[in-house]
Order: C-alpha cells, then sequence, then structure tokens
C-alpha cells in the first residue's frame, strides 16, 4: 500500500491511533504493547528543542510549536495533522528537503516498519540532524512473537521491511549513531540514539 495515494486508510489508521481506548485495545492485542509507553515517549520531548517528526501521521505526538516541523508523505496525514500545528512539511524520508545538521532532534514513531528501506531511512534522518542531537523512535521489529500478523501485513503492502531488534542496532550504529539505547516489550522496540561530533549552538526556529 502506498500511504501518499490512499487517504481513507490513512484517515481510519488515524482515527484508530488518536482515539484513546481503541489505541490502547489494539496496541496490547496486536502487540503486545502498552501505548502509555509511546505517550511517556511523546510528553518526554523538549520544546526548546528544533524537532523533526516523521512520518507525523495525524499528528500524535506533535506540539504546537514553531520549533516542531511536523513531516509526512501523505497529504490526508498533513491535512489532519493540521489541527494541531501549522508547520507542515510533505517529505519523503529517504530524501528530506532539510540542510545536513538541521535539528537538534528526530523523531519516527511507528514508521520505520512501513518502509521498505529502513536503514537508508536512518540515515537520512542521522544527515539533517545536527552533531550531538537526538534520534528517538520506535518501530515494530520481527522475531518479538507477532511474525505472522506482521508477514499478512506485509503481503497487504501495509508494512514494509521490517528487521528484527538486532537489525535495528545495527542500522543505528552504521549511521554513526552513539549512545544507542533499546527497550522492548511485546513486538515495540523503543530507541534513541545521538549523532557524533561537537555540539553546535541551538539551531534557528526557523526552516525554510
Amino acid at each position: 500500500m502506498n500511504w501518499k495515494t490512499a487517504p481513507l486508510l490513512a484517515s481510519f489508521y488515524d482515527f484508530a491511533v488518536q482515539n484513546r481506548a481503541l489505541s490502547r485495545l489494539g496496541a496490547r492485542a496486536l502487540w503486545n504493547y502498552d501505548i502509555n509507553d509511546l505517550q511517556t515517549l511523546i510528553t518526554s520531548q523538549d520544546p526548546s528543542a528544533l524537532t523533526l517528526d516523521i512520518p507525523c501521521g495525524g499528528g500524535l505526538a506533535v506540539l504546537d510549536n514553531p520549533r516542531h516541523v511536523a513531516a509526512d508523505i501523505s497529504p490526508t496525514m498533513l491535512k489532519r495533522a493540521r489541527r494541531k500545528t501549522t508547520t507542515l512539511v510533505q517529505a519523503d524520508i529517504y530524501n528530506l528537503p532539510f540542510p545536513t545538521d538541521t535539528f537538534d532532534a528526530c523523531l519516527t514513531y511507528n514508521g520505520l516498519h512501513c518502509l521498505e528501506d529502513p536503514q537508508a531511512a536512518l540515515h537520512e534522518l542521522t544527515r539533517v540532524l545536527r552533531p550531538g542531537g537526538t534520534l528517538q523512535g520506535t518501530t515494530l521489529v520481527r522475531a518479538a512473537g507477532r511474525d505472522l500478523l506482521i508477514t499478512l501485513l506485509r503481503r497487504q503492502g501495509a508494512f514494509g521491511n521490517p528487521g528484527t531488534r538486532a537489525d535495528l542496532r545495527t542500522w543505528l550504529e552504521a549511521a554513526a549513531l552513539t549512545n544507542i539505547t533499546l527497550e522492548t516489550t511485546g513486538a515495540v522496540t523503543a530507541f534513541t540514539a545521538q549523532k557524533t561530533g561537537t555540539q553546535h549552538p541551538p539551531a534557528s526556529a526557523k526552516v525554510d
């Protein structure tokens, strides 16, 4: 499935994710995951950091803050995210329209497993992250008890090519990220990592 050209499915997915009861039930039943863990990650964001959030979906992690840049390839998702922010960019995660070393933080929640090449996406996110900046996200992983469901969703075109927890660590290391932490609950792995290099002064709030 192409999320860019599937507005009905994108809208249904976002409705379920944004609904507290449905998201809690779905996460537990499908992935053995407590959605409150994701909410904890989201609320830990630093509002002063120039942040790229991609894929932002309908804006689950979006802050109403000019320093929070919400990006997605899906016009439907961006339309829904507009309810929460005005700093929106339609962008391909493999070819981001931002200069190298732009953002203090990059967020990618529940998106990598939808991609055919998650490793390439992590490299591109690392490129636009400033030295010393933090990459944070969550993704579904294989070999965590839900492989049959993941295979089914891949056949339906909803998922791309998710890796295992070990694959995720390898991809992060290959992107020259350090201070990697992985926390797996059910079939979901949360990760944080830092871009190597000397920290620069805080980035400008303006993103062209």
